[in-house]
């Protein structure tokens, strides 16, 4: 049996004032499986990512990705990690305004030192793949919040990375371009093959998902709310 993309075995965080954020998560995800995460504002939802990212270190318990147990990592280490096997979507997009949307979307593949006329290429293919394939000279000031969004998704899977953490990936968009965007992210990451952790406040983005879960203090528990609660 193959290993598994990502495994959390039993990930305690206390934050500096003494409180125990959470405590004994544990999550397996495969290959092609999109998991959301909700919870309420504060529970630890970006800090989970965080660590799973190797940008924050958990108190107790292991994080492997990829097969790799961060713990055993260096910071070279896990920024190579980030960089060849993680992809990231964030509510706020992060999109470079003094690049054109071929060279945003191009960048990992820059930074793992592609040949740029290689790496431009792979990204148009992406762009194509997320609707804006007719957009790749312009720049992101001429983008709706939504298509912004789908240039974050095709930059997060280039370099067709093993895992895929979006942070509030909808947060900033109105409810139909949310659900689209949700639908698309879904649908790419399954095509491609890579597993998804997706936090997001929205029952309505996180019912989308295989599996859904609360973080709570004391670990993850199935999440059964109604999807238009």
């Amino acid at each position: 049996m193959r290993d598994p993309v990502l495994r959390l075995a039993s990930l305690a965080k206390m934050l500096p004032s003494g409180r125990q954020l959470f405590e004994g998560v544990a999550l397996t995800l495969a290959a092609g499986e999109p998991v959301a995460i909700r919870g309420e504002s504060g529970a630890g939802k970006s800090t989970l990512l965080n660590i799973v990212a190797g940008l924050d270190t958990a108190d107790a318990g292991e994080v492997s990705v990829a097969g790799m147990s961060l713990a055993g990592l260096d910071e070279s280490a896990r920024t190579a990690l980030r960089r060849d096997a993680i992809g990231f979507v964030f509510q706020a997009f992060h999109i470079l305004p003094h690049l054109d949307l071929a060279q945003n979307v191009a960048f990992p593949l820059i930074l793992q030192r592609r040949p740029r006329a290689t790496a431009l290429v792979r990204a148009g293919e992406m762009l194509e793949a997320v609707g804006l394939g007719d957009r790749r000279r312009s720049y992101p000031r001429e983008l709706s919040g939504g298509e912004l969004q789908r240039v974050a998704i095709a930059r997060a899977l280039v370099h067709a990375p093993r895992l895929i953490l979006a942070d509030e990936p909808t947060g900033n968009l109105d409810p139909g371009t949310a659900a689209e965007i949700i639908d698309l992210l879904l649908g790419t990451v399954k095509e491609r093959g890579a597993a998804m952790l997706l936090v997001t406040h929205s029952p309505l983005a996180a019912a989308k998902a295989e599996r859904q879960f609360l973080l709570t203090p004391h670990g993850l528990v199935p999440d059964d709310a109604p999807a238009h609660g």
